[in-house]
């Protein structure tokens, strides 16, 4: 009687499983991610901070802030920056999580682990979904870094400390569920421009900043439509996310932020499929 040997193909859950730890591994493993988070902790520290130093002729300058909580999300729903201070909030680690994203993924291609991964594994799929996964984690940690430093930095420029609880709790879930859609969007990004690091890490800076956001915010303010119908961009949902949100607010930037990862993932695909992805 002969023995068969029989080779089943993995499932899509043991794949992910597989990508996901390998992606995971290197992620927690490399100095990169410990270097983002400590940025993400410093800059609202000493945005904080430095706006209570005297100036050259010995004053103090102007704060930014009369409460604490304001450097994590805007007192209200913006569509349009008025100040420096509604721009300067924890939306501000989307710009740097797109350079650590365009870091991550563009080893991938240096070191040659892309090239060995698709002679194994053909799913391009895979890896998309996984750095999306991966990278959305790293964001939403850089959130949660972002928070420890500037509780410190408005505690030590001594901000007031009154806000309401429910709005800062969903004001925080909101900005950190937003990383799987900025991820998805860094991940399309850096595969559209796998070939050129300085431009994944420019045009991942570009799109952080939000700058064609606050350009569209600007038409859509002058054409006399209603602020609900930037909802359809991820800073558009991102402003939702204030100080003054409700549960609402929540859930906006979970469609919101699901709905662009399904976007850009099937959209990076798609690229995989039809181009040399060495």
């Amino acid at each position: 009687m002969e023995n068969t040997l029989k080779f089943e193909n993995p499932t899509f859950s043991q794949r992910m499983k597989g990508m996901l730890g390998v992606d995971f591994y290197r992620l927690l493993h490399t100095p990169m991610f410990y270097i983002f988070l400590a940025i993400a902790a410093i800059i609202p520290a000493m945005v904080s901070a430095m706006t209570m130093m005297p100036d050259q002729n010995g004053n103090t300058m102007q704060p930014l802030y009369d409460n604490v909580w304001q450097i994590i999300a805007a007192k209200k729903p913006l569509y349009v920056i008025e100040s420096i201070a509604d721009y300067a909030n924890m939306n501000m680690v989307f710009i740097f999580g797109g350079i650590m994203v365009s870091v991550f993924i563009g080893h991938d291609y240096k070191s040659g682990y892309v090239k060995q991964l698709f002679t194994t594994h053909a799913k391009k799929q895979d890896y998309m979904i996984s750095k999306t996964l991966t990278c959305a984690f790293a964001m939403a940690c850089m959130c949660g870094s972002y928070l420890i430093g500037g509780v410190a930095g408005g505690a030590f420029a001594g901000y007031r400390w009154e806000v309401n609880a429910g709005s800062l709790i969903i004001a925080i879930l909101g900005k950190m569920v937003m990383s799987l859609g900025w991820a998805s969007l860094y991940t399309f990004l850096n595969v559209i421009f796998r070939r050129y690091f300085g431009v994944s890490v420019a045009s991942s800076f570009f799109f952080g900043t939000g700058i064609l956001i606050i350009g569209a915010a600007a038409i859509v303010e002058r054409l006399g439509l209603p602020a609900g119908f930037l909802n359809v961009f991820l800073y558009g949902a991102s402003v939702n996310a204030c100080l003054a949100s409700g549960f609402s607010a929540l859930l906006i930037c979970a469609g919101v932020s699901a709905a662009w990862a399904v976007i850009y993932n099937l959209a990076g695909t798609i690229i995989l499929n039809k181009s040399d992805v060495y």
